[in-house]
C-alpha cells in the first residue's frame, strides 16, 4: 500500500520556522519526485517546492525561494521541508505528493497536482502576525 504520512506542521509566529516531514512507503521512492504543496481555505492548491529524490534537483516557488529549503533522506524514505522566515497568512493544509513525471517534462510541470499519483493527508500550518 502506497503511504505518503506529513508531520510537523503546528502553530508558528510570523518570523518564526517550522520543519515538515514526509515519509513515504510502498513505492519506489527514489524512482519518484517529492512535492510540496498548500491550500489555504477557499483557495487552490499552489505548489510550493518540490524534489528528485534520485538526484536531488530541487524546485521551488518565487514565493518561497530563499526561505524554504526542501531536502531529502532516500535510506530513510523521507522528505523534508524547512521553512524559515514564515510570513503572516491564512492558515493552510501543506501536502506532500509522488509524481513518476520525470525531468525534463516535471521542470515545468512540478507545480501542477494532476501530475501527481499520491498525496499524504496534510498537515495545517498557521502563521500568526
Amino acid at each position: 500500500e502506497v503511504q505518503l504520512v506529513e508531520s510537523g506542521g503546528g502553530l508558528v509566529q510570523a518570523g518564526g520556522s517550522l520543519r515538515l516531514s514526509c515519509a513515504g512507503s510502498g513505492f519506489s521512492y527514489d524512482d519518484y519526485h517529492i512535492g510540496w504543496f498548500r491550500q489555504a481555505p477557499g483557495k487552490e492548491r499552489e505548489g510550493v517546492s518540490c524534489i528528485d529524490t534520485f538526484n536531488g534537483k530541487t524546485y521551488y516557488a518565487d514565493s518561497v525561494k530563499g526561505r524554504f529549503t526542501i531536502s531529502n533522506d532516500n535510506a530513510k524514505t523521507m522528505v523534508y521541508l524547512e521553512m524559515n522566515n514564515l510570513k503572516p497568512e491564512v492558515p493552510a493544509v501543506y501536502y506532500c505528493a509522488a509524481t513518476c513525471v520525470a525531468e525534463p517534462v516535471v521542470d515545468d510541470t512540478w507545480t501542477d497536482e494532476d501530475e501527481y499519483s499520491y498525496w499524504g493527508q496534510g498537515t495545517q500550518v498557521t502563521v500568526s502576525s
